[in-house]
């Protein structure tokens, strides 16, 4: 059940060059389900509005991406902070092989934390020991300027 949407928002393809503009946004859910089944849940929503997953980080249709569960670190605290330090050339071409919670890169992105911030702004990083609001302040205000609402 959806307990808050952010607005949408244009940003700016990832990686550069990736194509057009994307419109990102963010939802606050309540589930019962285990965050591999909402993962589950997602993909399935993208194969059904055309997407096809070819290589990393390619021109895409939708992308769906759970960030977070409250303050699950899944699969375990080790394998979140090597694809946390991961980098990023290996980011490029590695991609996990299974679900990892939260989301190694949202404390990184600027299309990510603007939206999330208007959702969950005082959800804390449980390795990181940082709010939504402390990593979207950490970021280049370049890259924010870049993020327009739509």
């Amino acid at each position: 059940m959806p307990l808050a949407v952010s607005r949408f928002w244009r940003t700016p393809a990832f990686p550069a060059g990736a194509g057009p503009d994307f419109v990102n946004a963010c939802a606050l859910v309540d589930s019962a389900m285990p965050p591999d089944a909402v993962l589950s849940v997602l993909h399935g929503i993208e194969a059904a509005m055309g997407r096809v997953r070819t290589t990393r980080w390619a021109q895409r249709v939708i992308d769906i991406d759970l960030l977070a569960a409250e303050d699950a670190v899944l699969p375990d605290r080790q394998t979140v902070a090597h694809w946390i330090d991961l980098p990023p050339d290996a980011q490029a071409v590695q991609t996990p092989p299974g679900l990892i919670l939260p989301h190694p890169r949202l404390h990184q992105r600027g299309f990510v934390l603007v939206p999330m911030a208007e959702v969950a702004p005082d959800w804390h990083h449980p390795l990181l020991g940082l709010s939504v609001a402390q990593m979207l302040a950490a970021l280049d205000p370049a890259e924010i300027a870049a993020i327009a609402p739509i």
